[in-house]
C-alpha cells in the first residue's frame, strides 16, 4: 500500500482505467465474435460496420495495436465476402 499521496492517485486511477480498458476490450472481443457467428450475409455486414467501428477507436486509443486492428478487420473482411459469395 503506498504511503505518499500522488502514489495513492495513481493507484486507483490505473485500477479505473484498467477496469474502462476491460470494459472496451470486451467490447471488441464480442463484436468479432458477433461477425463471425453471423450466417446471414446482412447480418454479418451491419455487425461487421460495428465491429470495424470499435476497432478503430481501441487501435487510437492503443487499447490494440494498430497493425493488430488492421488485420483483424482484414480477416472479418473477407469472412463476411465468403458469406456472400455461397
Amino acid at each position: 500500500m503506498p504511503n505518499i499521496k500522488s502514489a495513492k492517485k495513481r493507484m486507483v486511477l490505473s485500477r479505473k482505467w484498467a477496469a474502462q480498458n476491460r470494459t472496451a476490450r470486451a467490447r471488441v472481443r464480442t463484436a468479432i465474435k458477433k461477425v463471425r457467428q453471423a450466417e446471414d450475409p446482412d447480418e454479418a455486414r451491419s455487425a461487421l460496420t460495428e465491429a470495424i467501428s470499435l476497432l478503430d477507436r481501441a487501435a487510437r486509443t492503443r487499447l490494440v495495436h494498430p497493425n493488430r486492428a488492421a488485420r483483424v478487420k482484414r480477416q472479418l473482411h473477407a469472412h463476411v465476402n465468403g458469406l456472400t459469395s455461397d
